[in-house]
């Protein structure tokens, strides 16, 4: 049977849409994206705006920082779930999440170019808003493919591969962009370009099945906008999974996000000094997050268990910022790294089958409900 006829087999007019199961091409596919993605995350928040902010306005540089993500975040805040019914919706040739990708890393990758030669904080904030609501138009329907092609008893492994995607890609994302601190439009250029090539190459080598001919319940605005209250006390794993991911999330990204004045202003190190040591930091984090990864991930789908998972990696996390505390040098700040990297790795192989795992519905609105527990992720993030 060719794929077309699969294909038209399972899409049948009218019936809910469908999706292929996962190709060989999906796992490293998955991995690539998110590593691009992530480095896209990591290598414009740690390392390009916070350079750009402080090379605008030195003495100033941390309120505006805080000003830009704090707008970046009311704008983002509700991207995810917003674009995820949507794409739950979607009837097009390509199914139903890539056109959203398509269109979220066109429109952020296109802003990016231009993003570098800005000069003031107004436009470098109006220019981040975009840029963050269209990669979270990205991330949200890419997430939903791992309950849409894979089974339960993979997820785990979907998750590791995605998780080591993140890792990797801060890591590399810090690395260029600390590279390229002296230029940041280049910077912003460089981020832009990929973004766009390999969303439209994940596109092209993992065709979903269309969903054009599929059934689509009738639209109502009311019930549209009810649909995102889920009630915890009718689904309380769904309300603890959201709980769970925001406070740890709160707790990496409030760390993360500043690294480059921890160094600069709680350790004293210079700017250009700071940036070399930047790398160092991130590739610390990156070994240990990779061994934990790829443990973890196989041996939850083993067990069959994933809270176990983000315990552990709660632990590490708090051990791990209190060693600059204890001991504030450089070499605090890898040890920091080294220990919050296995707590990560931990969380990231685990965090996203734990997910798919809690959705009401058994994840018939997949878009939708992942992009509400991705909220968790974004209030802290920015």
């Amino acid at each position: 049977m060719s794929t077309s006829t699969t294909a038209s087999a399972a899409a049948t007019a009218g019936a809910p849409p469908q999706s292929p199961p996962a190709t060989r091409r999906l796992l490293p596919s998955l991995a690539i994206t998110s590593l691009v993605l992530f480095a896209t995350y990591a290598g414009l928040g740690a390392v390009l705006l916070p350079n750009q902010v402080a090379l605008i306005d030195e003495a100033n540089k941390v309120g505006n920082l805080a000003i830009v993500s704090t707008v970046s975040f009311v704008f983002t805040i509700f991207a995810q779930p917003l674009v995820g019914a949507f794409s739950d919706r979607t009837r097009s040739r390509l199914g139903r999440r890539a056109p959203w990708m398509l269109i979220g890393a066109a429109v952020g990758g296109l802003l990016l170019c231009g993003l570098g030669g800005l000069e003031a904080i107004l436009w470098i904030t109006i220019f981040w808003v975009i840029i963050q609501v269209s990669l979270n138009a990205l991330q949200g329907p890419m997430s939903a493919m791992v309950p849409d092609r894979f089974p339960r008893n993979r997820r785990g492994v979907a998750s590791a591969m995605m998780g080591i995607g993140m890792s990797v890609g801060g890591t590399v994302g810090v690395i260029l962009a600390s590279a390229l601190a002296h230029n940041v439009g280049i910077g912003y250029t460089t981020f832009g370009i990929t973004i766009l090539v390999v969303t439209l190459l994940f596109v092209v080598l993992n065709r979903d099945w269309s969903s054009k001919d599929a059934g689509i319940p009738p639209f109502n605005w009311a019930q549209f906008f009810r649909s995102f209250w889920v009630s915890p006390k009718q689904h309380p794993d769904f309300a603890w999974a959201f709980a769970a991911r925001f406070l740890f999330i709160l707790g990496y990204f409030v760390v993360f996000a500043f690294q480059l004045y921890i160094l600069t202003d709680y350790l004293g190190f210079g700017l250009a000094e700071a940036n070399t040591h930047m790398p160092v930091l991130a590739i610390a984090s990156m070994v240990t997050t990779l061994l934990s990864i790829s443990i973890s991930g196989w041996w939850s789908d083993k067990v069959g268990r994933r809270k176990v998972f983000i315990y552990a990696a709660s632990a590490f996390m708090a051990a791990a910022f209190a060693i600059p505390l204890i001991l504030p040098t450089l070499t605090g700040m890898i040890l920091m790294s080294t220990v919050l990297g296995l707590g990560f790795g931990l969380y990231m192989a685990c965090d996203t089958a734990l997910m798919t795992e809690v959705l009401p519905g058994g994840g018939s609105a997949a878009g939708k409900d992942l992009g509400i527990l991705n909220i968790a992720t974004n209030i802290p993030r920015h």
